[in-house]
């Protein structure tokens, strides 16, 4: 079983102690300053570090877009979908098929229609965070969305341009 423990460390920043499913042991300090240190432990002693690195903010930033699929995901993993409460984000490869296919974000008008919000466009060689209302939703592109489950929904069928009332067939 995994879990992560989070504890703050005065003058210093926060720890978390990952475990992951497969019993690794992992230290993530964040510095005040913006530094970030990771730690892997030994399974059976925790005093015992394996593996040590430390990145400025920078650095850190762009390994969590990596980590978390912002620059490649796997083909398996297109439509996953991520919840926090309320919150969704959830991956959209743009399709051909698409009536939102090559139209940009303000002829769409998504924020008003739907409420949900783009953080990402990822193409083949690129990757734009937090598009602006000029940016095109190419075909191909994969979108990272967040917003509440119905806000998901009605940017689905904004883009795919499905009448209301259709059966879903996402």
């Amino acid at each position: 079983m995994s879990f992560i423990r989070e504890s703050e460390l005065p003058g210093i920043g926060k720890k978390f102690l990952i475990q992951t499913r497969s019993g690794d042991k992992l230290a993530v300090i964040i510095h005040n300053d913006g530094r970030r240190e990771m730690y892997h432990f030994e399974d059976d002693d925790p005093e015992e570090t394996l593996s040590q690195i430390s990145l400025d903010d920078d650095e850190a930033r762009q390994i969590a877009a990596i980590v978390g699929g912002m620059v490649y995901k796997p083909k398996e993993l297109e439509t996953i979908e991520v919840s926090l409460q309320d919150l969704i984000i959830e991956w959209i490869r743009v399709e051909p098929h698409y009536q939102g296919a090559d139209k940009s974000i303000e002829e769409l008008e998504i924020r008003k229609r739907t409420g949900a919000s783009i953080l990402a466009i990822v193409n083949r060689h690129q990757q734009k965070i937090n598009p602006g209302p000029e940016h095109v939703l190419s075909v191909g592109s994969t979108l990272v969305l967040a917003g509440e489950r119905q806000q998901i929904r009605q940017f689905k069928e904004l883009l795919m341009g499905k009448r209301t009332g259709e059966p879903d067939q996402v």
